[in-house]
């Protein structure tokens, strides 16, 4: 059905009222909540950094205030505003005052750059952009200004945290009391909330829809399964502009009363000693987090005793990691869960007793989700046997922006294909063995293999190119290229990383190893076989870890 902002979303009317009747859906929107707790507990804490914190009335002070500013400048129900913000209370603001007005907010990871910036301000046809004026010594501010001739949509560009240029607005006078009166318009809690744009196997990002439905029934599963309560604390080192950081950051305290502390950056010791100073008692990470969280408790002496959860994903998370974790929290529980931005968590972690094992080598049990294990040929396969895994559920997204790639997302039964390998054990654990989308997961970040193909086939010097994932210490998988030189000659490494961000490209996204190469392996059809590859540098790289 179409959407207020025009967008085509797979839900209809029969789909609502199914959730509603079951209560996986509310049917109200997180600006509803936000007034309801500045009402009830106006001076608790909802959101703090290491050196502020901010209210409930506080916050739907700075939101209305906000949302009157942005209403003065035009925005309406339905037009979309994107913001690139670090984790500052700023985006808690930015977050409730859409909502307030009906608008779709868009964030953006603050490691995109202007290709990517301008790919997801134009297809969703963004009518406002918020960024720092500066943040990690780069210029956000110079970044939009010179993308603004390529965006006819974008009518307002909003400078939070430093000095607004012509043509431009301080997000701080946004904020000012005595802006333009608003009709608070009324909200169909079906719409359209967010759009997320993520890396995909085409090269472009996809913008995936989410409603104030989908969003926070993927929060109260989390709530109900691991024991959390109102009043807990979550630590969040995620960016607010990621779908975990978005959630659990801005939206978790006002959907279900766990307050946040947002990290700026991520630093191990910092927080360990987070957690102990507010008591928190969640925090959902990457591998590296959950690594060195782990390495910066064992020097500090602690064992993080209010720390129930530790949830980790987004990428391979070793056994052994699981297992060093959960001996060195006191009472907390590290465990391996499975989702993606179209589908939050479909599994959640093994917390209970006698669970350990289960805990460390799988990727969580199903909870909420329908979910089944199919052949190439669409068929269910017996259980434990591997094959691709469709959901379904009240979690699940509303499309994508591009109507034509939520048709190809779906089978025709409504399964959602997630592109992922894997088996369901007879305990009901899912273990994923394997990827079927081309896509490398540095960190946590998912960075699209063809898009850096794309970019580095327009260099004089490559001739073919095949980008792979390559195992990390840290990040787990990175960037490798494999090129097949011009006749003019071989670049080397840095020749290509120069290439890379004169097109623009993220710098988590150039190549951290070049493997030069007379031909690639193909397949009889003329494919690439990048499994071929990836155990190529795979053994490469454990080459150079042993010791001589």
């Amino acid at each position: 059905m179409k959407d207020l902002g025009g967008w085509e979303t797979r839900i209809d009317e029969g789909e609502i009222v199914r959730w509603r009747e079951s209560g996986a859906w509310r049917a109200r929107t997180i600006a509803e909540d936000a007034r309801d707790w500045a009402v009830r507990e106006p001076d608790r804490i909802c959101a703090r950094t290491a050196d502020d914190a901010l209210t409930y009335g506080e916050a739907l002070v700075r939101a209305e205030r906000l949302a009157a500013g942005l209403w003065g400048l035009g925005l309406r129900p339905g037009d979309v505003l994107g913001f690139q913000l670090p984790n500052w209370l700023e985006a808690v603001a930015v977050d409730l005052a859409c909502a307030l007005i009906g608008v779709v907010v868009v964030p953006i990871v603050p490691i995109y750059r202007g290709a990517e910036v301008a790919q997801a301000l134009a297809d969703c046809r963004a009518k406002a952009m918020i960024v720092p004026e500066r943040f990690r010594n780069f210029d956000y501010a110079a970044m939009l200004r010179g993308l603004a001739p390529s965006l006819p949509d974008l009518k307002h560009r909003i400078v939070a945290r430093g000095e607004a240029r012509a043509g431009e607005i301080a997000l701080d006078d946004l904020m000012r009391e005595g802006g333009a009166a608003v009709p608070w318009p009324a909200q169909r809690a079906e719409a359209v909330k967010m759009i997320l744009y993520t890396s995909g196997t085409t090269g472009r990002a996809k913008g995936v829809l989410h409603t104030h439905e989908t969003m926070p029934r993927s929060l109260e599963r989390c709530l109900d399964h691991w024991g959390l309560r109102p009043g807990d604390v979550s630590l969040m080192p995620s960016p607010v502009t990621h779908i975990t950081g978005f959630s659990w950051g801005l939206e978790m305290p006002f959907y279900h009363g766990v307050g946040t502390v947002l990290m700026e950056r991520w630093q191990g010791d910092e927080a360990v000693a987070l957690i102990d100073r507010h008591g928190a008692a969640v925090t959902v990470g990457a591998t590296p987090f959950l690594a060195e969280l782990v390495e910066a408790a064992e020097r500090a002496g602690s064992r993080l005793p209010s720390l129930k959860v530790f949830a980790c994903g987004g990428a391979a998370v070793p056994p052994g990691l699981v297992r060093r974790a959960n001996a060195c929290f006191a009472n907390g529980r590290a465990c391996r869960v499975y989702g993606s931005t179209e589908a939050p968590m479909v599994t959640l972690g093994w917390v209970g007793d006698g669970t350990a094992d289960l805990a460390a080598e799988s990727d969580g049990k199903i909870v909420d989700y329908d979910t089944r294990v199919v052949d190439e040929a669409g068929a269910a396969v017996a259980p434990g046997r591997e094959g691709e895994f469709q959901v379904r559920g009240p979690a699940l997204f509303a499309g994508y922006a591009d109507a034509r790639e939520t048709e190809a997302a779906f089978t025709a039964d409504g399964w959602f294909r997630m592109g992922d390998i894997g088996f369901v054990s007879p305990e009901g654990a899912v273990v994923v063995t394997g990827r079927k989308k081309d896509l490398i997961i540095r960190g946590g970040e998912n960075i699209s293999a063809k898009e850096i193909e794309d970019a580095l086939h327009r260099h004089p010097g490559v001739r073919e190119v095949a980008i792979v994932a390559m195992p990390h210490p840290r990040l787990v998988e990175t960037v490798c290229a494999f090129v097949v030189p011009a006749q003019s000659g071989a670049p080397d490494l840095a020749e290509l990383a120069r290439h890379l961000e004169r097109a623009g490209l993220a710098r988590q996204k150039i190549p951290e190893h070049l493997e030069i190469v007379e031909a690639l392996p193909r397949t009889a059809s003329g494919k690439i076989k990048k499994d071929t590859l990836r155990g190529m540098i795979a053994d490469v790289v454990s080459k150079r870890a042993v010791p001589a």
